[in-house]
């Protein structure tokens, strides 16, 4: 009957397994989570308004309305600069002029260019997960893999962009599965563990870039750390005028998206990475090659996460700073699992994350509502991620089946 229940998962389409775990409630603890996670950011809000402390002693029930309306008020700034305004998107519908509709649309298209790096970084832990590693190490691959992005996009000069864009891509995906490559080795063969070694291979990888930008890398023309900007063959395309950004980049991540759950759930190979990922012991019995597997998969969990950062040199910055990044390799962890390491998932859990983060801006503006309470909504879901047994308490669900409880513990790496 497992046979039966593995054989017909592995016919299922692109969105078929990912359903299937939707509808058998496999999924509803992440949905709860990311629920009760907006639910507390807005009670936070709510008792963090200085004006609901200031009227508590004069009219409680005045206190607590002055809160529901801070926290709405700070939801709605949050749509506003996500999403977009209601009403000004159908006047720019209405008008029809570029300007406008440019204006309008700006804000859902600026969500969707914040979550390209989300995406990759998260298919990056989630493939690792698969295989039962815990690559914590997506924030050095991501930080090499623009580094390799940017050298080859200002180092090469006078190729056509068609040539030119997949090399640069190509590079910083090189740079990151390098970088997983290392402790994927040592996994194999010394049994380091993952964690540890991920962990020392970010801080390498942020002092080399320090170093780099302030010797090879650096511009000629400053004594800032910057790298040379790259050169337009190698910029990812953008598909409207300013102020949008948004890319090409987008699209190349949901393809990378899809080939990962090609990989995975299509391939001899992904079955035999997924079997190491759930019993390793089985899978060595069965004549799989472990070292192989492991390896492999560090090595392809870093290229994605190097994507990540090829990313925002050649579709956003066009150049390399220190500390480029916002913690995306970080976040990545918390995406893979409210994502269930699937792509499907993975790619929601990024658009909502791209969704937070944009949004964030505005609601600062707008409702002065700090932005670190965005990441405090990001720490509350995955809090809520990793200590399920809340969520079931909270709304009296059943405890998971044994079965399942092994899975998740071989997913943390364990």
């Amino acid at each position: 009957m497992a046979k039966d229940k593995t054989k017909s998962k592995e016919t299922k389409s692109f969105f078929g397994v990912f359903l299937e775990e939707l509808t058998s409630g496999s999924l509803l603890i992440p949905i709860l989570a990311i629920i009760s996670g907006l639910i507390l950011g807005g009670l936070i809000v709510a008792i963090t308004t200085e004006d609901v402390y200031t009227t508590w002693s004069r009219s409680p029930i005045e206190a607590i309305g002055l809160g529901v309306n801070a926290a709405l008020k700070s939801y709605a700034a949050l749509f506003n600069g996500s999403i977009g305004n209601p009403g000004r998107i159908i006047s720019a519908l209405q008008s029809g002029e570029a300007a406008e509709l440019n204006r309008a649309f700006n804000p859902i298209l600026e969500s969707l260019t914040k979550s390209v790096p989300y995406i990759f970084a998260g298919l990056a832990v989630a493939l690792g997960f698969r295989a039962g590693l815990f690559n914590i190490g997506a924030e050095g691959q991501l930080f090499m893999g623009a580094i390799f992005a940017v050298w080859i996009g200002f180092a090469l000069k006078g190729l056509p962009t068609i040539i030119h864009l997949p090399l640069a891509l190509g590079a910083g995906a090189l740079g990151g599965a390098i970088w997983g490559f290392i402790p994927g080795f040592l996994k194999a063969k010394t049994g380091g563990h993952e964690v540890i070694n991920t962990i020392m291979m970010n801080y390498i990888a942020f002092r080399l870039s320090e170093y780099l930008l302030r010797g090879p890398l650096q511009r000629p023309d400053t004594s800032n750390p910057i790298s040379p900007f790259i050169e337009e063959s190698a910029k990812l395309p953008r598909f409207f005028g300013s102020p949008i950004r948004f890319h090409l980049g987008f699209f190349v991540a949901l393809l990378v998206a899809y080939g990962v759950y090609w990989l995975l759930f299509k391939t001899k190979w992904g079955f035999e990475l997924r079997t190491v990922g759930i019993n390793p012991r089985a899978a060595r019995y069965a004549g799989m090659n472990i070292v192989s597997v492991t390896v492999i998969a560090m090595s392809l969990s870093g290229a994605l996460a190097g994507l990540a950062g090829a990313n925002e040199v050649l579709g956003l910055n066009y150049t390399l700073a220190p500390a480029f990044s916002s913690g995306f390799g970080f976040d990545s962890i918390a995406l893979a699992l409210i994502g269930k390491s699937h792509p499907v998932g993975v790619v929601l859990a990024a658009l909502l994350f791209g969704t937070l983060r944009n949004g964030a801006i505005q609601m600062q503006i707008a409702a002065n509502v700090p932005i670190d309470i965005i990441s405090v909504m990001q720490a509350l879901i995955l809090a809520f991620i990793a200590a399920p047994a809340i969520i079931r308490t909270i709304y009296r669900l059943r405890a998971p089946d044994e079965e399942e409880s092994i899975v998740l513990i071989r997913g943390w790496g364990g």
